[in-house]
């Protein structure tokens, strides 16, 4: 028997956009319990004196594609707060990406943005799309890279820096390259590097590779300022 080649959803992303300009994302961080638009179709009583053996007869009748829903941590204030709040009574399309790459993209209201601030729990939101329309399910694509990486720490020898990955959609794992004046680093392949005498003068990034089961893509950081004694 073949393994499972089911996954959990960790890396799941969602985008929304307005509809006079749907190339133009906003990223909603924060997001978990992510659920996709639905597919529930009516059906029809068609019966008629002579419908056979007298049993009734059905025929399909229309679509339903239901909500779309996630919940996220709230933010207030942040980036995704604002574009949530704004999205109230525009018609929004809406991008969801799964780790292999697949994407649902659907036209969707904003009908539910409830938040809850507890005393002593973490503070929430529940955000729900009524989809218009029937969602478009693509073929798996190239991870895309949403916010780039970005090298931390003082540039020093002996300093380790390390990486912010950034915000990536459509990938299954990360994997590091560090490269110093461009060149890469023979064995630097983690998420940190510690530079070393020889680097002083130049300046250190790292490539980030994304990969699904049929793409990947790299980004590379902006380099330090370069490396001092």
């Amino acid at each position: 028997m073949a393994d499972t080649e089911a996954s959990i959803g960790y890396g799941i992303t969602f985008e929304m956009a307005d509809a006079a300009t749907p190339t133009v994302f906003a990223y909603i961080a924060e997001i978990y319990d992510m659920t996709p638009p639905s597919d529930s179709t009516d059906t029809v009583d068609v019966t008629h004196m002579q419908s056979p053996n007298k049993t009734r007869e059905f025929i399909d009748g229309l679509t339903d594609p239901g909500e779309a829903s996630f919940e996220m941590n709230l933010v207030p204030g942040s980036d995704s707060d604002k574009a949530l709040l704004a999205a109230k009574g525009k018609r929004k399309w809406c991008r969801i990406t799964f780790p292999n790459g697949v994407q649902t993209l659907f036209f969707g209201v904003r009908t539910t943005y409830e938040k809850a601030a507890p005393t002593d729990d973490k503070m929430t939101a529940t955000v729900t799309f009524k989809v218009s329309g029937e969602p478009v399910q693509t073929d798996a694509a190239a991870p895309r890279n949403i916010s780039a990486p970005v090298v931390t720490g003082v540039a020093k020898v002996g300093a380790p820096l390390t990486v912010d990955q950034g915000v990536w959609a459509g990938t299954l794992g990360l994997t590091y390259q560090w490269k110093v004046d461009g060149t890469n680093v023979s064995g630097a392949t983690g998420t940190s590097y510690i530079p070393v005498t020889g680097d002083i003068g130049k300046g250190v990034s790292v490539a980030i590779t994304g990969a699904n089961d049929d793409f990947s893509t790299t980004v590379t950081s902006a380099e330090t300022a370069d490396v001092i004694a």
